[in-house]
């Protein structure tokens, strides 16, 4: 659902020369610039009675009227007392550890269950707070860190730090394949021309920026860490099937198991048994929001993939 927003102000003569977009982040600081510039190409902002473009320059002493629309939890999304793994709560955020097989929002065929049903039960408050204080979101088989505003000034806060490109977001992974060395993959992805469920890399998608490191090798399965530069949909999965090394159990990108040469039945029967993509967000850092110093939380693999890293070591120890 949608809640009415006024907002009215006037621009600071040191915000002269600016570009109204810029000008009006300043004024309206609880707002991300990003939706601001929604707004001024949505025709709801008005500076002295006329609608402007993001990139038109400010003179400063300008009066603004903002008549808008803010997205808040659909007041169908009920509140679930379903246990959340949370790492660190505090007046501003919230630090959990999603557990796999966990959708972060409600929608076709999940209306329930969710994270966003967990968080409202938890903290309703989070009612006024765009996408329940859900700032960034990891995939249904995903698990890992995530954060979560529990203030309009902190969602405002770690939105502009992650178009900022400021925010730390290291993953885990098991990739099929070999690698030789860490890498960086810079592809643009976008919605596959095609299958539009899925992902693709593809010349018209969005800048996306993946760093990649070896942290172990097997005889058919690299264990790495990625370091994401950019979030965008299913990007590391995406980049890393790209580079000819998807993630182990993907799927969607993961394409046919690979067995070693000569692996013992446990082995195969590991590898064929692995349901879920094995990505981990293990790592995640902020500037925080109310004290303005740096954060950061570290989380261990889950059970399922240091089984699987184990099943690996020991495939490799037995065929030296």
């Amino acid at each position: 659902m949608a809640e009415q927003l006024h907002l009215e102000g006037i621009i600071s003569d040191e915000s002269g020369g600016l570009r109204l977009d810029q000008a009006l982040a300043q004024l309206f600081s609880d707002y991300s610039r990003g939706q601001i510039t929604k707004w001024i190409k949505a025709g709801y902002v008005q500076v002295n009675g006329k609608n402007l473009r993001p990139r038109d320059s400010v003179m400063g002493g300008e009066r603004v009227v903002i008549d808008a629309e803010i997205e808040v939890v659909d007041d169908t999304w009920i509140a679930e007392a379903i246990t959340l793994d949370i790492i660190h709560e505090d007046d501003d955020v919230i630090i959990l550890n999603k557990s796999a097989g966990m959708v972060v929002h409600p929608g076709a065929g999940n209306h329930d269950g969710t994270l966003v049903n967990a968080l409202l039960h938890h903290a309703p408050q989070l009612e006024g707070i765009p996408r329940a204080g859900i700032v960034h979101r990891i995939d249904k088989g995903t698990t890992g860190l995530l954060m979560i505003a529990k203030t309009l000034q902190a969602h405002n806060s770690l939105v502009n730090q992650l178009q900022e490109r400021t925010v730390l977001r290291e993953y885990q992974a098991i990739s099929i394949g070999v690698m030789t060395a860490g890498g960086t993959i810079d592809e643009p992805i976008g919605r596959h021309p095609v299958d539009r469920k899925r992902q693709a890399v593809i010349g018209s998608g969005k800048h996306a920026v993946t760093h990649y490191r070896v942290v172990q090798r097997y005889r058919a399965h690299t264990h790495v860490r990625c370091k994401l530069e950019t979030g965008r949909t299913h990007q590391i999965r995406v980049h890393m099937a790209h580079a000819r090394y998807p993630l182990l159990g993907d799927p969607v990108y993961g394409g046919r198991i690979r067995l070693p040469k000569g692996a013992s039945e446990a082995t195969k029967t590991a590898l064929q048994g692995f349901r879920r993509q094995a990505l981990h967000a293990g790592s995640l850092g902020f500037i925080h929001p109310g004290t303005e110093q740096e954060v950061s939380w570290q989380v261990e693999m889950p059970e399922d993939m240091l089984d699987m890293l184990a099943v690996l070591a020991k495939d490799q120890k037995e065929n030296k």
